[in-house]
């Protein structure tokens, strides 16, 4: 029977081969990624613009209930950036000191729908703000991700929602003695990252 690390190990596998499917949709859909910028095959360009919902015919489309709560959602930028910020100023502070390598921003939060010609300004606005905190719950966690390993590599007892990247690193849960023996080599176990920088997920490497 296989274990939990192992498992996890095959989920990364498959994460990976996921990330280098959805790169053949380049392809596909005719465009081509140059670093951050993503652009388009000139006549697929023209095609995407005859898509186009203007803002007035979008607004009369748009449900009531969602208008009502777009402020509440957008109010919810203002956290977000916050965290951003004191996130990005712990780690530039603390991971030197822990001699934890730094979570690269950029490889998390992803710009770039606003390429796609077939979006009014109105959703452009809204794949930004989409693309921007998902991006950052993403990149908090990998940070908090690290800092766990740091500060208490611990696997739980109870089912988890989630596994984050460095949980296959933790102790499991109950072995005192392996805790007790083993935890300054744990928490300086960062070798995976050194040796392999992280690629931002649908990039190719240049």
């Amino acid at each position: 029977m296989k274990n939990i690390p192992d498992i996890i190990e095959q989920i990364k596998h498959l994460e990976k081969i996921l990330s280098l499917e959805i790169q053949k949709k380049e392809e596909e859909f005719f465009y081509k990624v140059h670093g951050k910028k993503v652009r388009f095959e000139e006549a697929t360009e023209r095609y995407h613009k005859t898509l186009v919902s203007g803002l007035h015919t979008y607004l009369l489309n748009a449900s009531l209930l969602n208008i009502l709560t777009a402020p509440l959602i957008w109010f919810c930028l203002v956290p977000a950036v916050f965290l951003d910020l004191v996130i990005t100023i712990y780690q530039s502070i603390c991971f030197p000191v822990y001699k934890i390598p730094k979570v690269r921003r950029g490889d998390y939060i992803v710009m770039d729908r606003n390429a796609l010609s077939y979006l009014n300004p109105l959703e452009k606005l809204n794949c930004i703000y989409c693309e921007y905190v998902n991006g950052l719950i993403a990149y908090v966690q990998e940070i908090a991700a690290r800092t766990e390993q740091y500060w208490c590599p611990i696997k739980h007892a109870r089912k988890i929602g989630g596994i984050h990247s460095r949980y296959n690193k933790f102790f499991e849960y109950g072995d005192g003695r392996k805790y007790r023996d083993e935890i300054e080599t744990i928490r300086r176990d960062f070798a995976d990252l050194r040796s392999t920088p992280e690629v931002p997920t649908g990039h190719k490497p240049q």
